[in-house]
């Protein structure tokens, strides 16, 4: 079967170019190497600690699937499903839950951040608002990715601790009962990066900063112009690698395109035209994706289609992996 490489976005908001250029495409890329199944998924379930909005998380399921397709997702060279059509992962998720340390959740970078807010409000309470979703989080992202039993997991420096946690729960539940799980490997561009958004920040829905992928040409033309600069006029040499318009404009550009930018960066040209630059750029790249997205979305039925068909196969390769779960913890058949 070759490496099994699994990528999943969770469905909290609408497709971003930071979606685009740190799981989207690279996956796709990664699905045509000889060798290489893979399997893609909406995270919808981890939507849910995000946002408790029905109507959000059902139109951004839908999105979120149209886009995989729009940018050249061949589903019948992958297995592209909704998490919650796989009933295998969830059961997994509690099976893992009963061998992983409170202790390894406490270290979780997301549980750690909402705790620390609390007591930089002087909350006495450390724990007020954190759901037993966000805490669980690490072990259903373990189950996603045991499931399927991945050897690789391509994901953004922010996410390398999920993964690092995936292999002490797996490695644990081997030590309890023997060889079941894979350790898998966390798969980190170097090239990628974690794409800003227009404040600068980590483009994340969290930051209300992204530039949603299928934008027309000219609200995308606005959001670029909104990105965040410093004040140096034109004809000051300018540092590109502190530079969102330069970091963003460096994701989907040729080597020869950065070296050239960094050239006019070094020359001092200005924020008005390095923007129109950046803009031609992306709106380039987007076009031709932007106009398959407009004939998928109008194809409901079919977007369904696929995704029950994907399960399918999911639930075919998950079902293999619980089987030897449940016999390894002793629950199985009498006979």
């Amino acid at each position: 079967m070759g490496k099994k490489v699994l990528t999943g976005i969770t469905t909290s908001g609408i497709p971003h170019l930071g979606n685009l250029v740190g799981a989207i495409l690279p996956a796709i890329i990664a699905s045509n190497r000889p060798g290489i199944s893979s399997f893609l998924f909406l995270a919808d379930y981890h939507s849910l600690i995000k946002s408790q909005d029905p109507e959000l998380t059902h139109n951004s399921s839908f999105e979120i699937a149209a886009s995989w397709l729009a940018c050249g997702l061949n589903p019948n060279e992958v297995t592209f499903y909704r998490q919650s059509d796989v009933p295998e992962i969830m059961e997994l998720a509690w099976i893992l839950s009963c061998v992983t340390a409170k202790g390894l959740m406490n270290r979780a970078h997301a549980y750690k951040a909402a705790t620390n807010i609390n007591f930089e409000q002087g909350t006495s309470d450390l724990d007020k608002s954190v759901t037993m979703g966000l805490f669980n989080y690490p072990v259903l992202m373990a189950a996603d990715i045991l499931a399927f039993n991945a050897d690789q997991v391509p994901v953004g420096q922010d996410q390398k601790q999920h993964i690092e946690m995936t292999r002490d729960i797996a490695a644990r539940f081997n030590h309890i009962y023997g060889d079941v799980f894979n350790l898998p490997d966390a798969v980190i561009s170097s090239e990628a990066g974690i794409l800003p958004g227009i404040d600068g920040r980590k483009m994340s829905k969290s930051y209300n900063n992204t530039i949603p992928i299928f934008l027309d040409e000219k609200a995308l033309l606005k959001a670029i112009r909104k990105i965040k600069t410093n004040s140096l006029e034109p004809g000051v040499p300018k540092d590109p690698e502190t530079c969102t318009v330069f970091q963003l404009y460096k994701a989907f550009a040729s080597i020869s395109q950065i070296e050239e930018m960094e050239v006019r960066y070094g020359d001092g040209i200005g924020w008005g035209e390095a923007k129109d630059i950046l803009f031609s750029l992306v709106e380039e790249k987007i076009k031709p994706f932007r106009e398959k997205y407009s004939e998928i979305i109008k194809e409901k039925g079919y977007l369904e289609n696929t995704l029950i068909e994907g399960s399918v196969k999911a639930r075919q390769a998950a079902s293999i992996t619980l089987k030897d779960v449940r016999d390894a913890v002793g629950i199985k058949s009498f006979q």
